[in-house]
């Protein structure tokens, strides 16, 4: 509870034969009147409270605007699960990587390569955890067997991930190739098999149904850019508001994944939206912010207002922001767009990763003939 005793206790209701999220609290001139200008809210005489139909409500988007006036409990909200609790995943911890020292210019050479800061984390992190397993040997006397082993050990016992292990041969071969200047095939690590997936997809008018269901412009917008630009969740929440080139009709990128700056495409119907969303909400710096004026939105606050947007849509499939950039690129192949161009709005290095997009694209998938139609129109 903040140092302010104001509160607002949030439940749920059926007033007139439709369900409504009811506010309690003690009256109050100043909260009263910023009540009122929430989307959907309504004084009810008969229970001497407000009102918000539980279609129109969002509780992310209730809690950013009050939050910081009052305390809200919007216990009553919370689904009462049936389901049986779930056993916590065990955390593990490396409490001896605080006291091991990098190497001599490990880390000045992955700043002087302008690795990303969570590249730097990650590469420190397991080449301390191999400093670690190999205690006051000499990093200069492990050979290539002994290093293969140690990977080996931990995907045996440390049941570590194929990208984890890439991760940590990469941390490991860094030092040797680039900061004592080894020989670059001086190390044959085994590496793990690359497995190919394939991105999940919304249709278009699963697209549309999300988004028509945010009542709050800001939340639209977020999901309408992040799906008609092919943005990263990343991406979205790094945009300054002069990176909307309204002019050109262009959204700028800058720094995106691999350093890379780049161009995509502006609604202009978006274009409109955004306006709108400008003059209610003012921001400052980011052309989206958190409850704090001057700082970017939260990432993990995008996954909640789509998982919202997808409940109230009636998709039950997991969906992710991700997704949303899957298929902005899948829908501009069905439309024709080559795939040169998808490949430079998406900001992908290689074309062979936007080639994965024409394995989940029904136009390509309807082409093929199918041989069991044959089968079936000869038997008839």
């Amino acid at each position: 509870m903040p140092q302010s005793e104001k509160s607002i206790i949030l439940s749920k209701a059926n007033h007139r034969q439709k369900n409504v999220i009811l506010l309690r609290f003690d009256y109050d001139v100043e909260l009263a009147n910023r009540v009122k200008q929430v989307d959907g809210a309504r004084w009810s005489q008969t229970m001497r409270c407000w009102y918000i139909p539980e279609r129109l409500f969002n509780l992310h988007s209730f809690f950013e605007t009050f939050h910081e006036q009052v305390y809200i409990d919007y216990s009553d909200l919370r689904p009462k699960s049936t389901l049986v609790p779930v056993q916590k995943k065990i955390v593990k911890t490396y409490p001896y990587r605080k006291s091991i020292e990098l190497p001599k210019g490990y880390l000045e050479k992955l700043e002087q390569k302008r690795y990303s800061d969570s590249t730097i984390r990650t590469y420190c992190a397991y080449f301390k955890d191999f400093i670690h397993h190999f205690g006051e040997q000499p990093l200069d006397s492990i050979d290539t067997e002994a290093i293969n082993q140690y990977i080996h050990g931990l995907v045996k016992n440390g049941h570590i991930s194929a990208s984890q292990q890439n991760q940590r041969i990469n941390a490991i071969k860094f030092y040797y190739e680039k900061v004592v200047d080894g020989e670059r095939l001086a190390l044959s690590i085994d590496r793990p098999r690359k497995s190919i997936s394939l991105p999940s997809v919304l249709s278009k008018s699963e697209v549309q149904q999300i988004i028509s269901k945010c009542y709050n412009i800001k939340h639209k917008s977020i999901l309408s850019l992040i799906y008609s630009a092919g943005l990263r969740r990343s991406e979205l929440i790094h945009l300054k508001l002069m990176d909307i080139d309204s002019q050109r009709g262009l959204i700028r990128i800058k720094g995106a994944k691999g350093k890379k700056d780049r161009h995509s495409l502006l609604s202009a119907p978006l274009l409109l939206q955004l306006r709108g969303y400008y003059k209610k909400y003012k921001p400052q710096t980011w052309l989206f912010e958190g409850p704090v004026a001057g700082t970017p939105y939260s990432p993990t606050s995008i996954a909640k207002i789509l998982h919202e947007a997808c409940a109230k849509a009636g998709i039950r499939r997991r969906v992710t922001p991700h997704m949303l950039r899957h298929s902005f690129a899948t829908h501009l192949l069905e439309q024709g767009v080559d795939l040169r161009y998808i490949q430079e709005l998406l900001g992908h290095g290689s074309s062979k990763t936007t080639e994965i997009y024409t394995h989940v694209s029904k136009n390509y998938i309807e082409k093929i003939k199918n041989p069991l139609d044959d089968i079936f129109n000869d038997s008839t």
